[in-house]
């Protein structure tokens, strides 16, 4: 081992950066809640390109910025992160893309650090840790009307001077602050930073040595390796993610000798860094960070409207209003869209049949096409509201209180409260719920969330529900009382079911203690509804390119397996289904889910709903023929439902197989793009074959109870 070295360290004298013409790529850093998002929507707008890091569900999210003077300049938005010392996948994503690790995306110029001037002590941490890697920096002091209510004053000029660093007070929300930030981040002489803090003297030494060998070893330049010696000592885990470059044997083995050499010592190497650290950020902070005794001190806005919403009583009955007032507003306020796209798509249905001759190919467009995408493509209204109400959740901060409402319920099924937040998200869709899981530390909670997460009723299933709910209750009109009441059951049993099996889970399969939940409650805000419309209209479009790709792909074959073989002339449109590939193929099924009250129609739905489950709908739309029975009287699909019947002349979709196929929907797991994210976030198949098993094996004995006990009542 080299002797050891003097335990202050700084960086180098600051320099300037050369005058580039190449688009500057800026790396968008900070804390959850920071306001990070907000910022990178201001700074972008529509200009962004939304994907997943390859190997990991970690979203990439890259957006052009434009300077006063219009030159462009690139913006990634890195996850939020409260260390470089990554305890999560998404931290580790974070990390290694300022460390130049992964190989799929190239190491950012400059980098841009957002914090949240109310906490700028902790966001700091973070920030120093940065400041250490010797890049251009930029640090953004983001709600500085927040701090200023609070009655914080921040030397603005000082901290500038004691990091070396452009520092620019922000209020991303309100706009404030954006063209200060431009002028910086257009500058060609970013100065480097510069700050001093003390290494512990015991460990100065490994990290001389490591930053040599990173140097040498990894071809690291001087300043990126001892940020990342300091790094290496901090993060005992050393996470690494798909597509990140790993560190040299020599590298290696010279960390785990320091390792090993501590731990004969009995010294905790990682607590003294940390704590070595947060000494110096809290005495920068003292000198730089005023509290105004003019303020008056005591609860805060935020303390108060908590004192409410988290209340063990008051706090569950605010959570109950709001997903009811949710589920009313998918029901009242779609309504009139819902109604005019369904006008629409009949006008378009109507026109191609008077515009094209009678034949195969005009069945194909209308009865496949028009019929198998329209049919879904109508819910689009209540699956925008219900994106609308997360991301109003989200904006306002309600979200986490959320969480905080439901850790003592989710510590009795053995999760705490950090999964509520990705199972909530999987109200909208299980992919981004599933994404969303990457926060959770604990891999095995983390396995325990992604099982049960696609249990939580999806958007996908809500035209499944609508549909039924509309056949389920006689007369023209359904009541709102009705749909809202049957939709809340809906949602409470696959609630219910995600609970129970996470409690199964984690006293078999995945055995351990629920970890406890230290969460950051962010401020109250008022909602960015720019930023939540952006963010609802991203969504629809995913939903809208789904049903104008897999769903017209699946309308249209399905229409192909439901129209040949041909039946002989004279055959009733029944007779034909029945003896097509289709009937055929849902006869095969007919005596595995006969005992749900399922014929073999609802089986050919069940098949094709494997893609997704939205697609039962349109699926529905084809088998019973609800777009051609009359050209000039297009027959809801409602109405083809009611006048569907058993062989024998018995009712098919009675209230008691509407109910059935509802539950069925609850729990089965009829998403092939879930099952995709699902085999890559757990890098293996064992995990998705194992949540298909008991996911329909549920289903089945679920429907299976509920129609064989119905039927012994006499429903």
């Amino acid at each position: 081992m080299s002797s050891p070295q003097p335990s202050s360290s700084s960086s180098p004298t600051p320099t300037s950066l050369p005058t580039t013409v190449r688009t500057p790529v800026y790396a968008l850093v900070g804390n959850p809640n920071c306001g990070k998002s907000t910022l990178f929507n201001a700074l972008t707008g529509l200009k962004q390109k939304v994907g997943n890091y390859p190997g990991v569900t970690v979203e990439k999210k890259v957006g052009t910025a434009y300077s006063q003077h219009g030159h462009a300049m690139q913006v990634i938005d890195l996850p939020g992160a409260y260390s470089l010392a990554a305890r999560s996948p998404d931290e580790a994503v974070t990390r290694d893309v300022l460390l130049g690790r992964r190989m799929d995306t190239a190491q950012p110029d400059r980098i841009l650090c957002i914090v949240d001037s109310t906490n700028l002590e902790r966001n700091l941490y973070l920030v120093h840790q940065i400041l250490d890697l010797g890049r251009p920096v930029i640090l953004v002091l983001n709600m500085m009307d927040l701090a200023t209510s609070a009655g914080l004053q921040i030397r603005v000029a000082r901290l500038e001077k004691e990091l070396g660093i452009p520092v620019i007070p922000c209020e991303a929300a309100h706009g404030k602050g954006l063209i200060e930030l431009k002028l910086a981040m257009s500058r060609t002489d970013l100065p480097l930073p510069r700050h001093r803090w003390d290494i512990p003297g015991p460990i100065a030494p490994a990290v001389s040595e490591l930053q040599a060998s990173l140097v040498e070893n990894d071809r690291k330049a001087p300043l990126s390796a001892r940020a990342e010696a300091l790094l290496l000592l901090t993060d005992q885990d050393s996470v690494r993610v798909a597509g990140s470059t790993p560190l040299s044997e020599r590298t290696t083995e010279i960390l785990r000798g320091w390792q090993k050499r501590w731990q004969e010592q009995g010294m905790d190497w990682a607590a003294t860094l940390v704590a070595s650290r947060y000494d110096a950020i809290s005495r920068l902070c003292a000198e730089l960070v005023e509290r105004d005794t003019g303020v008056r001190d005591g609860i805060s806005q935020s303390d108060r409207i908590d004192g409410v919403v988290t209340h063990p009583v008051w706090g569950w009955l605010v959570l109950g209003g709001i997903m009811a007032l949710l589920f009313l507003s998918i029901f009242t306020l779609a309504e009139y869209p819902m109604n005019w796209i369904d006008d629409h798509i009949a006008s378009l249905s109507d026109f191609v049949k008077g515009s094209m001759p009678a034949g195969d190919l005009r069945d194909l467009i209308t009865d496949g096409a028009i019929a198998g995408v329209g049919g879904v493509v109508i819910f689009l209204p209540q699956i925008m509201i219900l994106f609308f109400f997360i991301g109003m959740l989200e904006s306002t901060g309600y979200m986490a209180r959320a969480a905080f409402i439901m850790d003592r319920l989710m510590s009795r099924v053995g999760l705490n409260g950090k999964s509520f937040i990705p199972l909530l998200s999987s109200y909208a869709c299980a992919i981004p719920g599933i994404m969303a899981t990457r926060t959770i530390e604990d891999s095995k909670d983390r396995l325990v969330t992604i099982l049960v997460a696609p249990l939580m009723s999806c958007s996908a299933r809500l035209p499944v529900y609508l549909l039924m709910i509309a056949a389920l209750v006689p007369g023209e009109q359904v009541p709102v009382t009705t749909k809202v009441g049957l939709m809340l059951l809906m949602y409470a049993l696959g609630t219910g079911g995600a609970f129970g099996f996470a409690w199964l889970f984690k006293r078999t399969l995945l055995k351990g203690e629920p970890p406890l939940m230290i969460m950051e409650l962010p401020p109250y805000r008022l909602p960015k509804v720019r930023d939540v419309f952006l963010q609802m209209i991203e969504r629809g479009g995913l939903f809208l390119r789904r049903a104008g790709t897999i769903i017209l792909g699946i309308s249209i074959v399905l229409w192909f397996l439901s129209t040949y073989p041909k039946a002989p002339e004279g055959a009733t449109a029944q007779e034909q289904m029945a003896g097509s590939f289709a009937g055929q193929a849902g006869h095969l099924l007919e005596p595995v889910i006969k005992p749900l009250g399922f014929d073999w129609q609802i089986g050919i739905g069940l098949i094709a709903s494997f893609a997704a489950r939205e697609v039962f709908v349109s699926t529905m739309g084809v088998v019973f023929n609800a777009q051609a029975e009359d050209d000039e009287d297009t027959a809801p699909l409602r109405q083809a439902l009611a006048g569907a019947r058993w062989p024998d002349g018995t009712v098919l979709f009675t209230p008691l197989v509407c109910l059935s196929l509802m539950v069925f929907y609850v729990f089965a797991m009829q998403c092939i793009s879930t099952i995709a994210i699902v085999r890559r976030e757990t890098n293996s198949w064992r995990w998705p074959l194992f949540q298909i098993g008991y996911m329909t094996g549920t289903a089945w004995v679920c429907s299976l109870l509920l129609f064989q006990v119905g039927r012994l009542l006499g429903y």
